[in-house]
């Protein structure tokens, strides 16, 4: 399970998965982890984490931030259990979007000062990839068919006191109509643009962590 929160990726696997210790900078043993977690910097990897370690992490990046941390990874005993506990904490909602494709460019939108893809929340008994071609279309006035899921995300945030766990399902999406193409203003999006590969390449320095983990996933897909 992987979780952005303020664009750092917050990485939960199992003991039981490789990992090479070499990527990291800062490794720790989380069965006595008491760290200065503000003083918390580069790529860090907690071995044999407990739920209440990564929940007392989270909120503590919740609520302060870390400007000096690029990611952290945990590593747990037990997986199910402990991804189990941590969301028993939240209120989880599932929402979809697309990567949108039309002659070797990609649709970006401007929202919120960040370049971003098109998504949003699932409504009541909707599957996930219909969502996502609804989200689309209603967010650029495109229409579009879908394709294979790329990946999925997950975020937090606080909404009315509550704390939310997004998931957000992400496909590969095709354009089949771009006349009448507009941004959505009520929704925040101010531009919406077809890019190529360097347009798209400079833009995604000015966009969120978790949407440049989805491209990632979509170019291993070929």
């Amino acid at each position: 399970m992987k979780i952005f929160i303020k664009d750092i990726p917050i990485v939960i696997v199992s003991n039981h998965e490789f990992i090479k210790s070499s990527d990291y900078d800062h490794i720790f043993k989380g069965h006595h982890w008491d760290p200065q977690i503000e003083s918390l910097k580069d790529e860090v990897l907690v071995k044999h984490a407990s739920a209440e370690v990564i929940d007392e992490f989270l909120v503590y990046l919740k609520q302060n931030g870390l400007k000096k941390l690029e990611g952290i990874t945990f590593t747990v005993d037990n997986y199910d259990e402990v991804i189990k506990d941590i969301k028993k904490d939240y209120t989880v909602i599932k929402a979809a979007g697309g990567l949108v494709l039309n002659e070797g460019e990609v649709l970006m939108m401007w929202r919120l000062k960040k370049w971003d893809l098109p998504k949003g929340k699932l409504d009541k008994g909707e599957k996930p990839k219909k969502a996502a071609i609804r989200e689309v279309e209603e967010e650029c006035n495109i229409k579009v068919k879908a394709g294979k899921k790329i990946c999925h995300t997950w975020h937090t945030y606080k909404q009315n006191g509550e704390r939310i766990l997004k998931k957000t399902y992400w496909y590969r999406m095709y354009c089949i109509d771009d006349t009448q193409m507009r941004p959505q203003k009520e929704e925040n999006i101010e531009e919406i643009k077809w890019m190529n590969e360097v347009e798209l390449k400079e833009a995604l320095y000015n966009s969120y962590a978790s949407i440049r983990d989805v491209f990632r996933h979509y170019y291993l897909m070929d």
